[in-house]
């Protein structure tokens, strides 16, 4: 009832109409909203055919204001009318846990699905910097090479680097079901239409999306709404935040996020001037990892996980070099592990969690140190060990680390049913060497 009589006392009698003009570039010029329209309100064409047509303000003029639309623009003519909705807001609810919903807040699963009392902007501003809370405890995550290795912590915020086919879907699932967390929101941007039942289904599972919401944009769909999804998804993790719930966001992923604004930003007469990106990508990107992490004292946090698809593990390339300077870590997937079949295809020294030293004692942080070492003396020497070129006694260091790989390689596939016993784990790995 409350949700019913807030959503009546919004009700504006005021409506404001204008008529499109031009239809050209992509864009739908519209006049007589000029004066009342904002960039980022949302406006409906009344269709002779009768179909739904929807678009975004992305220019304004003194004359006309500039509409991306959201759908196909067939039957639309000079003269169509069109009624401005103003900025879209969303209302989220308690009740979205365990369904799939649009950027718009409307069923995907074919249920009703009842919003909140109170509507947020998609927008917001990230909590004030000085009343934050601080990194909060180690999370168990199920995986044992995140347990110990690659820490995760309350309120980090991650970066998961990775091509297409190297599992890293599967990844994000494994890290919804087994993270520590009151909810889940994951956001699945641009996500092939086929994928997102057996997303849901299969690689989520009934455990995973029991404590889940899940907000969906197709790669069918205009980039408006593909860039809302991130957004929308923020939104309603800050709902549950603000409620002093601690909340897992996964994002898959952020490049198509990036991409989405491009198609934006090139359309409202944006240049492309950062390896074919705009300007306001940084950003964009920065503004939506800044909306994660710890949340303001006496609430709630957001640990994230943002994925990005870096095309033959280029971490240079602009999305992935945007991200990587405002996380508290990243995790490189490498394909080459993945085709060997080890999973998670965790490249170890290429990935970092900025969690550590303080998420572990001293003792755990030389097991972390000694594994790192005999990783790192082992790739080194790689090339010459497969080669048949090693030599046993020529380096004691590289005779351990030949001993000992193994084990570590073996160690990384396993799951761990708590942060204590990964640690047993890999301390038991390390003891293959026979070193003391």
């Amino acid at each position: 009832m409350r949700s019913i009589a807030s959503r009546i006392q919004r009700l504006d009698m005021l409506r404001h109409f204008g008529s499109v003009v031009a239809i050209q570039g992509g864009l739908i010029w519209i006049s007589g909203l000029n004066r009342q329209a904002s960039v980022g309100d949302r406006v409906i064409f009344s269709m002779r055919s009768g179909a739904d047509l929807s678009g975004e303000v992305v220019s304004l003029s003194r004359d006309a204001v500039a509409i991306l639309p959201e759908g196909p623009t067939e039957g639309l003519a000079i003269g169509t009318e069109a009624e401005l909705l103003f900025a879209p807001q969303l209302a989220p609810s308690d009740r979205w846990v365990g369904r799939i919903i649009d950027p718009l807040g409307r069923p995907l699963d074919g249920r009703p699905l009842s919003p909140g009392s109170e509507e947020r902007g998609f927008r917001p501003a990230p909590p004030p910097a000085a009343s934050r809370n601080r990194l909060g405890a180690r999370l168990g995550t199920g995986l044992a090479v995140f347990d110990t290795i690659l820490p995760l912590v309350r309120g980090q915020r991650m970066g998961l680097f990775a091509g297409s086919g190297v599992g890293k879907s599967t990844l994000l699932s494994a890290l919804a079901r087994g993270v520590e967390a009151d909810v889940v929101v994951i956001a699945l941007v641009g996500e092939r239409g086929r994928e997102l039942r057996e997303f849901v289904e299969e690689v989520l599972g009934e455990e995973g999306m029991a404590r889940s919401v899940v907000i969906a944009a197709t790669s069918d769909q205009s980039p408006l709404m593909r860039r809302r999804c991130a957004w929308a998804a923020m939104t309603v993790a800050e709902h549950f935040r603000d409620k002093g719930n601690h909340v897992l966001f996964l994002a898959d992923s952020i490049t198509r996020f990036a991409e989405a604004h491009r198609e934006i930003a090139l359309a409202a007469g944006e240049s492309p001037s950062y390896r074919g990106f705009p300007p306001s990508v940084s950003q964009l990107i920065m503004s939506l990892a800044e909306r994660s992490g710890p949340g303001p004292i006496g609430s709630g946090d957001i640990t994230a996980i943002f994925s990005v698809l870096v095309a033959g593990s280029d971490m240079e390339e602009p999305v992935a070099d945007i991200l990587r300077g405002v996380l508290d870590g990243h995790v490189v997937l490498d394909r080459a592990i993945a085709e060997r079949g080890r999973f998670p295809a965790v490249d170890v020294l290429r990935s970092v969690s900025r969690s550590l030293p303080h998420a572990a004692n001293e003792p755990e942080n030389v097991l972390i140190g000694r594994a790192r070492a005999a990783l790192g003396a082992y790739s080194e020497s790689e090339l010459m060990i497969r080669a048949g070129l090693y030599a046993q006694g020529s380096d004691a260091k590289l005779d351990e680390a030949v001993r000992i790989y193994p084990a570590l390689d073996q160690f990384f596939t396993r799951k761990s049913p708590s942060v204590r016993q990964a640690f047993q784990m890999l301390a038991e790995a390390l003891a293959a060497s026979g070193s003391r």
